[in-house]
């Protein structure tokens, strides 16, 4: 990705483009598949589903707006106001989308409504978290505490799913708790695939006898950065070179063809990675 690409994926018009796109998937899952179907989804939204059917006052929208205010305030004080700022966008566009949408997917089998459910809802998730700002909620509080105790995001919303669904157990019919764990646990999935989707790479790993000329090849005909680490084989003993070097998918196969092309005996380790941050890959996201 050239400079001008890298300032534009970080541009507002960029940033407030993937939070308009992602909060109304987001909307359109919780209003038009898990409302009606008594769902609970995970995070905050959870909650404010649960509030909305226990109380029957507000709406959902409203609920998750109510919720997400002092986690909010939290995050303007701990992470940055440019996150905030952004994730405040996301969370009134969830708000709006949802007093917008008034119709349901004409999904009647439960078990579809969750799969179908989730996908949407992991899609929107997604998008909003490649950009600046986030759709709110449980999203502010993982940044959070991935940034000043070292847990995982995913530890955060496991740990705060697996209390939320606990207590759902107790107050929800058994069946509809188990569909919205599917739901849920779709929408980490399709999460994840959308996080990756443009961001994974391969990293290749090469052992030859001939690694100083793969990687002048790989250098000048593929245009990608080498690393020459000094190996040394367990059996023989014997010192050589391994070059290391990392690639889109597109790039493998040709890659392939410079490598064996050169060395027929070459041994070639291919690994997918689910980021490269650095020169010519993706830039480290700064809230």
């Amino acid at each position: 990705m050239n400079s001008k690409l890298r300032l534009y994926a970080y541009s507002i018009p960029w940033n407030i483009f993937l939070l308009t796109v992602g909060s109304f998937l987001i909307a359109m899952s919780i209003k038009s598949v898990a409302v009606p179907h008594g769902f609970v989804t995970g995070g905050i939204s959870g909650i404010a589903l649960l509030i909305y059917y226990f109380s029957d006052v507000l709406t959902p929208g409203l609920w998750l707006f109510i919720l997400n205010i002092p986690i909010a305030v939290i995050g303007w004080a701990m992470i940055s106001g440019r996150f905030v700022l952004y994730t405040a966008y996301g969370m009134c566009a969830i708000t709006a989308w949802m007093e917008i949408i008034t119709f349901a997917l004409p999904v009647h089998d439960s078990l579809l409504a969750a799969i179908a459910g989730g996908a949407v809802l992991g899609a929107g998730a997604g998008i909003s978290m490649r950009s600046l700002g986030s759709s709110g909620g449980l999203d502010i509080l993982g940044i959070l505490l991935h940034q000043r105790f070292g847990f995982r995001i995913g530890q955060v919303s496991f740990a705060f799913n697996a209390a939320l669904f606990t207590v759902s157990f107790t107050l929800l019919d058994t069946d509809i708790v188990l569909y919205s764990l599917i739901m849920v646990f779709v929408t980490s999935q399709i999460m994840d695939y959308v996080l990756s989707m443009f961001n994974q790479r391969k990293l290749v790993f090469i052992v030859s006898d001939h690694a100083q000329a793969i990687s002048d090849v790989i250098i000048k005909e593929a245009n990608r950065g080498v690393t020459l680490l000094e190996g040394r084989g367990g059996y023989t003993g014997q010192r050589k070179q391994v070059v290391m070097t990392v690639v889109n998918n597109v790039q493998q196969k040709k890659l392939e063809e410079l490598i064996f092309t050169l060395d027929p005996e070459a041994f070639v380790i291919f690994e997918n990675t689910f980021n490269v941050i650095g020169k010519g890959f993706s830039r480290r996201k700064v809230y």
